[in-house]
């Protein structure tokens, strides 16, 4: 176990008030960095995905005061999480991604810009990529607007945040509810970001306040070629469900005609530019869209 840089009485305080929530899969080399960010976190669950790289075993050696939940199998996302804020009892829970580091200061920074603002359902600190640049992980529904112009320079309500680092404030959400467990992968959080704003429950940026993100560094496994099938297959598979549950059944099947065109076009191209990992996402994709079964009633 790693030294632990000592935090300030008020930081403390605030992170007594979070429950930090984790959803790993094949994500055992997340665990040495995650340990370290999350050391003065006292409270923490861990919900593993049916890893098979020694993930749920190999937590307590660096979160020894996490809750480690072993799921049997891979219920998704959106699933997983949900198991894990059914045992939350703090005012607050974070959802962090197993790539993504949120220092102890940013939490509590968090947590004090929802103290100011009562309302606010979720806040989200900007996330950066590795080398500190800022990603787009904020803007409108994009259901109602197309987001352009530059970067949050304060605080701002916005209408859709990126569940890789959402403060929640979990008494905002009765009514609304959680993750829709129909999204195993991709669009859980553009369908539980819509509900809220359909909800007026704000949702909040703080610009101010960084964690890092290293997209798509979740997951390792012995198969990446696999990875990157599931990976196009939920794309696909989550796309159309949320097309159906918030437009029309119509526009989703239209939506499903168009990726399967255009997907066989392309995948020509992937396999003679010799990119396997791209040509498995698209084969995912295809499949993905091949499977979907549009809701009836």
């Amino acid at each position: 176990m790693s030294l632990v840089n000592p935090v300030s009485a008020e930081v403390r305080a605030a992170l007594e008030r979070v429950t930090v929530v984790v959803v790993t899969f094949n994500s055992a080399h997340c665990l040495p960095d995650l340990g370290r960010a999350l050391a003065a976190c006292p409270q923490v669950v861990v919900v593993d995905n049916g890893s098979d790289d020694g993930c749920a075993s190999l937590t307590p050696q660096h979160l020894p005061q996490a809750q480690v939940l072993a799921l049997p199998q891979n219920l998704g996302f959106g699933a997983a999480n949900n198991r894990a804020l059914a045992q939350v009892r703090t005012p607050f829970a974070l959802l962090l991604n197993p790539d993504c580091e949120l220092a102890p200061e940013a939490l509590a920074a968090l947590v004090a810009a929802a103290d100011a603002d009562p309302q606010a359902a979720v806040l989200a600190p900007q996330l950066t990529n590795a080398q500190g640049r800022p990603d787009v992980n904020y803007r409108w529904p994009h259901l109602h607007w197309a987001s352009r112009g530059p970067a949050a320079d304060g605080p701002a309500c916005v209408g859709f945040v990126c569940g890789a680092a959402m403060l929640c404030r979990l008494s905002a959400f009765e009514g609304v509810g959680f993750f829709d467990e129909r999204f195993f992968l991709y669009y859980e959080d553009d369908d539980l970001c819509l509900r809220l704003f359909q909800a007026r429950r704000p949702m909040v940026v703080v610009p101010n306040v960084t964690a890092v993100h290293r997209s798509r560094g979740s997951v390792r496994g012995n198969s990446p070629w696999r990875s990157e099938y599931l990976r196009g297959y939920h794309h696909a598979q989550s796309k159309l469900i949320f097309t159906a549950k918030h437009q029309t059944v119509a526009r989703a099947q239209r939506q499903r005609r168009r990726l399967v065109g255009t997907t066989l076009l392309g995948l020509p191209l992937r396999l003679l530019l010799i990119s396997p990992r791209l040509a498995a996402r698209m084969v995912g994709r295809l499949r993905g869209a091949l499977d979907w079964t549009p809701p009836h009633g």
